[in-house]
This record gives C-alpha cells, sequence and structure tokens, in this order.
C-alpha cells in the first residue's frame, strides 16, 4: 500500500477496527510474565483472538498458524530467545507482520544486544516508549529507569525516523503524545490518561493491540489505528476512577465497547510532517 496521509484519519482508525473485529485475527504473544493476563484480556476485549506460545518446540509451528506476531523481551532468558527467533523466522517466512517491543532496551547489554538483533529481522512495526526507541537507535540521552521511560515521546521522534530508515519497519513512540513514523512522515496521536503509565503491562497490551491491526492494515496504518483507538479507550476507562488499580478491567470494558463515535470524541491523529 502506498503511505499517503489519506491513511490517517479517525475514520480510517474506525474502519480498521469494524475489519479486525470481523476477522478476529489470531496474534501469537511471546511476551513476559507481568504482561500475560493483561495482554490476553484486552486482545479479547477488542475483537482479537490471543495466544501465548512460546516455547521453541512449537513456536514456529504456532506461527505459521497465526495471522500476526508480538515479540515483547520483558523477561528474557535463552529459550524465550530461542522460541522468538524461530517464531520471527516462520513470520517472515510466511510474508506475515510481526511487532518488536524493546522491554527495557538500554538496561543492560543482554536485553540491548537481543532488542538490535530482532530490529535487523524485518519487524513490520517497533512499539517502545521513548528511552527504549532512544536505545535502540543509537541515539544519546535515551535515559531509561528499567521499563519506564524517562524522555519523553517527542524527544525520541528524531530516532525513531532514523531507526525506521535503518531496519524498515514503522516505528511507534508512545507516551502522553504518541508519534508514528516510516522515517519520513510522523503522525501523532493524542488521547490516553495520565494514570495510564501507572498500571503494569499496559504498554505491552498496547503492542498486541499493535499486531491484531496489523493482520488487518498495512504496518504504518495499523500502527496509527491501534493507538488511537487505545488512546480512546484509555481516556473513557480512566473516567471516575480514584486511581491506578482498576484500570485494566475498565480498559478491557472501553475496549470492548468502543465505536466510532467514542474514538472521534477522545482521540486525534494529526500529521506531524510528510
Amino acid at each position: 500500500m502506498t503511505v499517503t496521509t489519506d491513511n490517517f484519519s479517525i475514520e480510517a482508525a474506525a474502519a480498521a477496527l469494524a475489519d479486525m473485529r470481523a476477522t478476529r485475527p489470531l496474534v501469537q504473544n511471546i511476551t513476559n510474565f507481568v504482561a500475560m493476563t493483561i495482554s490476553a484480556n484486552v486482545l479479547l476485549a477488542v475483537g482479537a483472538s490471543p495466544a501465548m506460545v512460546h516455547a521453541p518446540d512449537e513456536s514456529a509451528d504456532f506461527a505459521a498458524i497465526s495471522s500476526s506476531l508480538v515479540i515483547n523481551i520483558g523477561t528474557l532468558s535463552e529459550s524465550w530467545v530461542d522460541g522468538m527467533r524461530r517464531a520471527i523466522l516462520q513470520m517472515n517466512e510466511d510474508g506475515k507482520p510481526w511487532v518488536l517491543d524493546p522491554v527495557g532496551c538500554g538496561a543492560t547489554p543482554y536485553r540491548t544486544a537481543v532488542a538490535a538483533e530482532f530490529a535487523r529481522l524485518s519487524p513490520a512495526i517497533i512499539r517502545g516508549n521513548g528511552s527504549e526507541i532512544m536505545s535502540l537507535a543509537g541515539a544519546s540521552g535515551a535515559g531509561g529507569k528499567g521499563a519506564d521511560s524517562t524522555a519523553r515521546s517527542e524527544d525520541a521522534v528524531e530516532a525513531a525516523k532514523a531507526l525506521a530508515r535503518e531496519t524498515g519497519a514503522v516505528v511507534a513512540i508512545t507516551g502522553a503524545t504518541d508519534f508514528v513514523t516510516d522515517g519520513t512522515i510522523v503522525v501523532a496521536i493524542e488521547g490516553g490518561d495520565a494514570l495510564m503509565p501507572l498500571s503494569t503491562a499496559l504498554g505491552c497490551a498496547l503492542s498486541a493491540t499493535v499486531a491484531a491491526f496489523a493482520a488487518v492494515r498495512a504496518p504504518f496504518e495499523a500502527a496509527v489505528s491501534a493507538l488511537a483507538v487505545y488512546a480512546a479507550a484509555g481516556a473513557v476507562a480512566a473516567t471516575d476512577l480514584k486511581g491506578p488499580g482498576h484500570l485494566p478491567a475498565a480498559l478491557c470494558d472501553a475496549l470492548y465497547a468502543i465505536d466510532g463515535a467514542t474514538l472521534a470524541a477522545n482521540a486525534s491523529i494529526r500529521v506531524e510532517a510528510a
């Protein structure tokens, strides 16, 4: 698909959501222990079908029957990395999309090396916070505090553009404002709520959501659409909450109920550069 600014709108995101729900893609998740339950629940709520399959003996076989794949390096081990590699190679062989979430990239040499290796294996989309994207791109000032970002999403835009050009992936940076780029076009997505970073693994579940949309749309439009839907649902979910404790359940409820009107009222999409 040729990328044009016409692909990025609330209406386009709503259409992608409808198509994803109609298709109900099977999304293979090789994700971290903390994120498994919320990622599966988010995928079910938004309209996809999740599977948490990481064993090296079956990860490639499961990739062969999946519509898309998310690779999340949050809780690494050698056997999991082996399973990740096998699944990635199967998706690439079959020409199906996969999403890389480089959790905590920059925190340790091992974690950074694994993220860099996978970034070279043709992910359709890379989704991370500002510090993760800057570390993966080799940019200075990345910072980071474990899996938390110390860099604003807007600080990582140039690094994201460079990373997109280097890897061929669409790169999504999430934060107070989300940005998506292919190295040339930059799209900003507004929405969400300040409570969202205070509830663990919601970013990981977002990467899974991106993978669900990647099953029905080309990578750039998939990333923008998924981020807009998630941002709108996050804004709705945080209404009347006293704190982050009940946010995961409220987010799933909001994703289950979201429609075009709710999306338009709670998120915005704008082209920053083209």
